[in-house]
């Protein structure tokens, strides 16, 4: 199976701070890793700071 995490660079605090915003995304969905069985089909919305919606992650077949 393949994890996919996709977020725009582009969108909302992302581009104030580079580092520290994908830091914090990273942080946040990392956290909340063990809410998921992670099968293929499972995904959700990644948000920024402001909790903006900015990307995705999925899990996929390979």
């Amino acid at each position: 199976m393949k994890f996919l995490l996709e977020v725009d660079v582009d969108a909302g605090r992302v581009t104030e701070d580079l580092a520290r915003e994908l830091g914090r995304i990273l942080r946040c969905w990392a956290g909340n890793l063990h809410h998921y069985p992670l099968r293929p089909g499972d995904g959700s919305p990644v948000y920024d700071s402001e909790y903006q919606e900015v990307g995705r992650w999925r899990i996929m077949d390979s």
